[in-house]
This record gives C-alpha cells, structure tokens and sequence, in this order.
C-alpha cells in the first residue's frame, strides 16, 4: 500500500461543536484513518461552532473520501468543503511572464518600443549573434514535449503534459534564474518536431527536449544538435545520467571501491539507459553489462536500433549471456531504469559485499528499496519518499544556468563528467554516509557549482567527445 504523500494533499473545511476536545477529536479521526495532518488552522469561531481547516497528505482520491467520511461520522461535524490542494496549486497554471524593465513615462515607451527598439533591431540584423545580448535568449529555454512519454504517465498527448512542463520550468526559475517557458507540440511526427523546434530556435538561448518517447527523442535529439546554434538537451537521457554518476561516485566513497574497477548491471537500453551507460564509460566505468527485457546484450548481437547497437559494440567486454538475474550475481553496482519488481532480496544478496543498488524505475522501483537494504550496502532510488532521491533536478537547472552563461552552441561529455563531479562534491565528507549520497535539491550550492562546472568546460581546450 502505498503512503500518504503531499501529492495527494487535501484540506477538508469542518464545523465542528465547541468543545474542550473538539480539535483533539478531529486530529484522533485523522490520524485513526491512516492520512498524515499537516495543519489545524480555525478559520472561524462562533458561540455555536468552530470552523476549522483540516489539512492532511493521503494516499489517493479513495482516502480522502474515507477521511471525510470519518469525519462526518464525528457528532455534530459537519463537513463543509474539501479541496485537493495540489488541483488548486495548478489553477490557471503555475507560470506568468513579468516585465523587466519599467514602463512609467513617455520616454520608458520609446525605448522599450518603437522608435528606439528599431535601433537594436537592426543591430541584430546586421550581427545575428547580438541576439544573444540584447533579447530574452541570452537567459531562455524552450522546454519541448510531445507528450509521448511523460514520466509514469505514458503517452498521454501535449495538453495533458503540460503540468509537467510548467513545473519543469519553475524549477528552472528557481533553481538557477533560468527563464524557461513550455512548447506542447500537437504532434508526435519526428520531423515535423524537428522543423517546428529549428523554425523557433531563434527566440531561445537552449532548448530542453521533455518525454518524447524512444526511439524517436535520439533521432530528434541529434539532429537537432546537428542543426541548430544552441545547445539541445534531452533530459530524461542526459540529466538522469549526470546525477547517476554523482550518486554513484559518492556511494563507491562510501564503499570504498573504485570507478575502474566495479562491474555494473544496467537494467533498461531506452533514452536514459543509453545515455548513463555512455556517461559511466567517459567517466571511467569499463566492466558494464546492459540487459534489456530478454537479458543481457552480448557483444556482436544483431542489433536494429542504433543505440543497442552501440551498447553491444561497447559493453559486456566478457561476453555475458543470461538474464538480468544472473548478471547481477556478483555484481558491485546494479542501475535499473527499466520496469518494477524485476528483482528480489535473493538477488541482492548475490551480488558482491558493499553492493550499490539505484532502483530508479519510477512510480515502483525494480526492487523493494526495503528488500534490497537488507542486502546493499547502498540503496537510492527515484522517488522523493526514500533517501537518495536520484532526481534531474540537481543536473538540470545548473546544467542550462551554465551553458547560457557560456554561450554554448553544444554539449561535451566534459560538461556533463563535470556537472557530476560537481554534484557529488556537494557532499561534504562529514555529511556523507549509506542514506546522504547526494544533496538536497535545495541546496542552493548545487545549482552554482553545476553551472561554474558547466563553463569551466565549455571554455577548456576541447580534447573530449560530444555527449
């Protein structure tokens, strides 16, 4: 069963008789329930009635209405209203655009407009690369969906992943100053997402591809790359590669193993299977097997997708043949970005002493986080209710802070090598320990360090490949 969480946070408006142990009484039904309270706030007092708001986490729409109904069944409480508190933070979305320059006289007009804006229009036209400067792109990311593979959704089309993007741009914003603004594209045709991402290229200084599914998002990814001046960044292949290896760097500190030495089960040979097993070898992991849904990828098989074909040309150098259950038999490090409950506690007890286990198949990981500590000797997954949340939100925000403040064109494995190492150092080695392999994702550091990680290769001599 799974647990309250603030995602399914509701507040319940009672009105409830005075009384000694009226508030006792209603945070007893709640908790009696099962449901978290979060807050206890009286809206209103009258010489007949109490009216207060119940604030709790619960575990889906069913428990909200078994925590309203135990509430009613209370004497003389009456349930007035409930509201799903993370609907109404959605309400007319979570983005606005804001002025940055003041528009109070005549003068502010004519040079925020016509007739002063003519001369910096012709600057732009007469040095396209004065567009950088001089316009929003200098600081602004195009987050670009299809809404072909929104993260434990599916394909569920562009309107409805729409809250997805807006909350990716607000982290944007937050996290690092990044202006980012959501294009939901009506179509899932790979080239026309690639016309339509190259015909609005010009009003962005980045663009960051969001849940387009695989095969497609690599076809899209790179010829984009190809094509266009800014540099495009998929994500869901690139940011959950970078912060894998910052989480994996810290847990073989705590381990005490080397990155040249451990072998690596991958579970999963989609967009971000492919792009952490690339990121693990430029960063010195050569002893990987990869295992798709019939097993491991043997070297030399034949291959139709390209990027499979590139796993089987460079991993599983020993030449491995079994399941996903076999491989992991002594195995040091497991990374499943695949489906759930592919492994049990047995299969974690196999692999080798100080094993790092990263279950990052979300909403349910590819082992019970519970069985698989009683074995690992480090365990991190995708979801914000464990420790060792592996989330792009520590890569992403910094990652594009720092290409726009390079005025970068492209993207290394330099870059993203950095971006990982930089996260990693965000724990002090005081701080880290089995449960802390990577910061919090308020650290205010995270963001910085990532973005100066950025830069700092951007602008190094370029002896390294392209991501």
């Amino acid at each position: 069963m799974a647990a309250p969480s603030p995602g399914n946070s509701i507040t319940l408006r009672v009105a409830a008789p005075v009384g000694q142990t009226a508030a006792s009484d209603l945070v007893s039904v709640v908790a009696g329930t099962g449901a978290v309270l979060t807050s206890l706030d009286v809206a209103e007092s009258t010489p007949e009635a109490l009216i207060v708001d119940v604030s709790c986490d619960t575990r889906d729409a069913a428990h909200g209405e078994e925590v309203e109904a135990a509430l009613e069944a209370l004497d003389g409480v009456e349930v007035r209203t409930v509201s799903d508190r993370t609907f109404l933070l959605h309400l007319g979305g979570k983005l606005e655009s804001a002025p940055k320059v003041p528009l109070r006289t005549r003068d502010d007009l004519s040079g925020a407009y016509t007739p002063g804006v003519a001369r910096v229009c012709r600057a732009i036209a007469a040095d396209p690369r004065e567009a950088r400067r001089l316009t929003i792109r200098r600081n602004t990311v195009a987050v670009v969906t299809d809404g072909s593979a929104v993260l434990g959704l599916g394909n569920i089309g562009p309107e409805a992943a729409m809250p997805v993007m807006e909350g990716k741009a607000v982290l944007f914003k937050q996290f690092a100053g990044v202006d980012a603004w959501p294009v939901a594209l009506d179509t899932q045709d790979t080239e026309e997402i690639i016309s339509i991402c190259r015909a609005i290229a010009p009003a962005y200084g980045g663009i960051n591809l969001e849940d387009i599914s695989a095969p497609r998002c690599f076809e899209i990814e790179a010829r984009l790359r190809e094509e266009l001046d800014v540099p495009v960044f998929h994500d869901d292949q690139h940011g959950t590669a970078v912060v894998t290896l910052a989480a994996l760097r810290n847990a073989l500190r705590v381990v005490d193993k080397r990155m040249e030495e451990v072998r690596t089960v991958v579970s999963g040979v989609g967009a971000a299977g492919h792009a952490i097993i690339r990121l693990l070898m430029a960063a010195g992991a050569p002893h990987i097997v990869a295992c798709g849904r019939s097993g491991a990828i043997e070297p030399g098989s034949d291959q139709s997708d390209p990027h499979k074909a590139w796993i089987a040309e460079h991993t599983n150098t020993e030449g491995f043949s079994g399941t996903l259950k076999e491989a992991v038999v002594g195995a040091d490090v497991f990374i499943g970005v695949s489906a759930p409950d592919l492994l049990g506690a047995e299969d974690i007890a196999a692999m080798a002493e100080g094993a790092a286990v990263f279950a990052m198949s979300n909403p349910d990981p590819e082992v019970d986080p519970a069985e698989a500590g009683k074995h690992a000797a480090v365990v991190a997954t995708g979801r914000s209710d464990h420790p060792n949340q592996i989330n792009n939100v520590l890569a992403f925000p910094g990652f594009f802070r720092g290409l726009l403040d390079a005025e970068a064109s492209d993207i290394t494995d330099a870059m993203l090598v950095g971006a990982a190492e930089a996260i990693a150092a965000c724990v002090p080695s005081e701080e880290l320990n089995p449960r802390c392999i990577v910061p919090s994702v308020f650290d205010p550091e995270v963001a910085e360090k990532v973005a100066l990680a950025v830069v700092e290769a951007a602008r190094a001599p370029q002896d390294g490949g392209r991501s």
